[in-house]
C-alpha cells in the first residue's frame, strides 16, 4: 500500500504517521449511520488487521477515519485494502 497523499488528511493527522505502518484514510458518507460504521470498522479489524488510529465527526454528518496496521514482513503485490 503506498502512503497517502498527506494533503488528503485533515490538519494535524499526519504528525505521528510513520513508516512502521500502512494507512488507509477513510471518508465514510453522512448516510452512513454511526452503528453501520462501527460494525465495517469492526469487521475490518478482525479480518484485515486494520485498527482505527482517528475519527473526525464533521457538521454534515460525514466522517473521516484513519486506520492503520503493522506492515507485514512479507511485501505482497496487491495489499488488501478496506472497502468500506
Amino acid at each position: 500500500m503506498s502512503a497517502p497523499r498527506r494533503s488528503a488528511l485533515p490538519a494535524g493527522w499526519d504528525t505521528e504517521m510513520s513508516d512502521e505502518y500502512e494507512w488507509a484514510p477513510l471518508r465514510l458518507p453522512p448516510e452512513v449511520t454511526r452503528l453501520s460504521a462501527s460494525i465495517r470498522l469492526s469487521i475490518e479489524a478482525e479480518y484485515r488487521g486494520w485498527e482505527l488510529t482517528r475519527v473526525r465527526l464533521y457538521t454534515d454528518g460525514s466522517r473521516r477515519v484513519l486506520l492503520r496496521r503493522k506492515k507485514s514482513r512479507v511485501s505482497s503485490q496487491q495489499p488488501d485494502q478496506p472497502e468500506l
